[in-house]
């Protein structure tokens, strides 16, 4: 069944970096609001006339806890219509018209092989909803890596939730990666970190999300090492 639009509310926001806020959304119409872990909403924006130029996705940053309010994780575009309505006209208590849940980028049923999450920029989104969910839930895992790329320090997104969760989960490693600044963490792209790791050749599981240029080259790099295609999943964000 096609989920239908329906409305949602707009009860908080909150300035994640200089360029990224955390919607918060009710959906009135809607007592639980039901989900997996990485799927996304559309947003219907009145900024054109044409339907589908209305419509922007965004993955769901909050894990499914039977509730009715999830969590957007939203990057300002310069230039780009639908960020620039989200960030300029819309505030606390405005509506918005919204349907989903959409997308097969979910959780492999039995997380009986390493796990790698590699993101950049706000394709940390549907992970942090994975790892919450799994936290909550308890679910058994192996390794999991969640590498996230990004510029500075400033753009670092849910980085102390993530390292506390590394703190509680012996097996989940946040491997946070800076490619424009020195520090004492790990500098570079992602694909230096992931390569280390697997230098073994282990069994892995893949979930990559973020910019295309990233995903092209790290699916490439792992269909190189010898790995399948169908343990690579994509979600490419612009």
């Amino acid at each position: 069944m096609i989920p239908q639009w329906q409305k949602g509310i707009v009860v908080k926001i909150a300035t994640a970096t200089y360029n990224t806020r955390r919607y918060w959304i009710q959906l009135p119409e809607t007592d639980s609001f039901q989900f997996n872990p990485g799927q996304f909403v559309t947003l219907d924006l009145p900024i054109h006339q044409q339907k589908n130029k209305r419509w922007r996705s965004y993955s769901i940053a909050s894990a499914p806890d039977g509730g009715n309010v999830i969590e957007l994780l939203i990057v300002l575009l310069e230039g780009g219509a639908g960020t620039e309505y989200l960030f300029h006209s819309i505030q606390e208590g405005s509506e918005l018209t919204l349907r989903g849940p959409h997308g097969v980028f979910v959780l492999p049923e039995v997380l009986h092989k390493d796990l790698f999450l590699i993101c950049t920029g706000t394709g940390i989104a549907p992970f942090r909803s994975m790892m919450q969910y799994i936290h909550q839930q308890a679910i058994p895992h192996r390794n999991i890596y969640l590498i996230f790329g990004c510029r500075t320090q400033a753009d670092l997104l849910y980085a102390d939730e993530l390292k506390l969760l590394e703190t509680q989960h012996e097996h989940f490693h946040f491997i946070p990666t800076l490619s424009r600044e020195q520090w004492d963490g790990k500098n570079g792209y992602v694909h230096s970190v992931y390569e280390a790791l697997l230098k073994d050749r282990q069994e892995a599981c893949f979930m990559l999300c973020g910019w295309r240029n990233m995903i092209d080259e790290a699916k490439q790099n792992l269909l190189s090492m010898g790995y399948d295609k169908k343990d690579i999943h994509l979600e490419l964000y612009g």
